[in-house]
């Protein structure tokens, strides 16, 4: 973990016969960028007691179950707090945990949760083929195109693919995928039956033949470098930096069994593949250590999380929440996410529904109050008669 003035020592990288283990980046906190990632406190602890329910069977839980998984939520609050602070989420009811034992509360799926998660599967089948183009991407760019299914299932909130993509969607698409084994128990794998060459461009490379079509001038692909403001390099690492542009974009899509792990050439390369997982997330954004569970199959180093430092023009890494989290700047204007991921609307109505439900316990607050404020009025009209 890094502190605030932590600086990284570059090294494990030698460049043109000179090491760069010399040069020193400066970490530099960006305000904006880690008010976009707390802006989603709320809303990602709400999923995650969600979550918690619709994975039981029946998708009901007595709620003292669901109490004792407090730690493992990081839910802060007692569950019926919670369930206060959020209306409309569950319905409470009785029942017997077994047979002959006392009725106690049980939640279940509430009416509203129920109509978001209509519209969660809807957004999904119409998002289908953007699905089944990320899933092929992350496959193309792995070194045999093969990557552990279990590691698959860890980061599917980050790209987008609903609970059942294993099941449900690769199933439905054996041109493009062959699972092995049952996922779960660390020994099962999805392959890439076919290579789609539409699918083998990467929003770097899509970019510059937008530009070229325009300009009507052939536009090399190139990565957005954009310094923070108060961001200054030393000079031999602006050197570097100038250097280092200068080289051919290397894509992600490319076999690079031939270049050495320590080559400007890789280097360029593996920028290429954060890049390219980052722009296919959800937010832009995913967290170091998840990024971390894949140094095997997309060839990182182990020393990989200085990428994002030394090239701070193009990533932020954000210790916000003290977590590890590596941002595309590009994507950002300001704190706000500009480059929308279709499957985003699926949290736009999760918050919808959240944001409802917060209102009406905001009315229903300010309606009490408005009562009691009338009670002692009427209180005080007694007193003084």
């Amino acid at each position: 973990m890094f502190s605030k003035t932590k600086i990284h020592t570059l090294s494990s990288f030698c460049l043109n016969a000179r090491s760069i283990s010399s040069l020193k980046v400066m970490w530099r906190k960006d305000p904006a960028l880690d008010r976009a990632i707390e802006f989603d406190k709320r809303y990602k602890q709400c999923a995650r007691v969600v979550k918690e329910l619709l994975n039981e069977p029946g998708q009901v839980i007595p709620l003292r179950y669901l109490e004792k998984r407090r730690e493992r939520m990081r839910l802060k609050v007692k569950v019926e707090t919670f369930l206060n602070q959020n209306p409309g989420l569950f319905d409470v009811y009785y029942d017997r945990i077994k047979p002959k034992t006392q009725p106690v509360r049980f939640l279940r799926v509430g009416d509203r949760l129920r109509q978001f998660l209509e519209e969660e599967k809807r957004i999904f089948r119409e998002n289908e083929p953007l699905l089944v183009s990320k899933l092929c991407k992350l496959l193309m760019m792995s070194k045999n195109k093969v990557v552990s299914a279990d590691k698959l299932l860890h980061v599917k909130r980050e790209f987008g693919f609903p609970n059942d993509f294993l099941v449900d969607l690769v199933t439905k698409y054996p041109q493009y995928f062959r699972l092995t084994g049952l996922p779960g128990e660390g020994k099962s794998f999805l392959e890439l039956v076919s290579w789609n060459p539409e699918f083998a461009k990467s929003v770097i490379e899509q970019r510059a033949e937008e530009e070229s079509m325009r300009m009507g001038i052939r536009v090399r692909p190139s990565f957005n470098v954009e310094l923070p403001p108060g961001f200054v390099l030393k000079k031999e690492m602006r050197e570097w930096i100038r250097d280092w542009m200068e080289l051919d974009y290397v894509s992600p899509y490319e076999d690079v069994s031939h270049l050495d792990q320590a080559s400007r050439e890789m280097e360029k390369r593996s920028v290429g593949v954060f890049h390219e997982l980052l722009s296919l997330s959800l937010h832009k954004r995913i967290p170091v250590p998840i990024l971390g569970k894949f140094c095997d199959e997309y060839r990182f180093s182990n020393a990989f999380s200085s990428t994002f430092t030394r090239h701070s023009g193009i990533f932020y890494l954000s210790l916000k929440g003290g977590i590890e989290t590596a941002v595309l700047r590009e994507a950002y204007k300001g704190d706000k996410l500009i480059d929308w991921d279709p499957l985003l609307q699926i949290k736009a109505k999760f918050v919808e529904m959240l944001e409802e439900g917060w209102r009406q316990r905001a009315e229903q607050l300010s309606l009490k109050q408005d009562r009691i404020k009338e009670d002692m009025e009427l209180l005080a009209v007694k007193v003084g008669e």
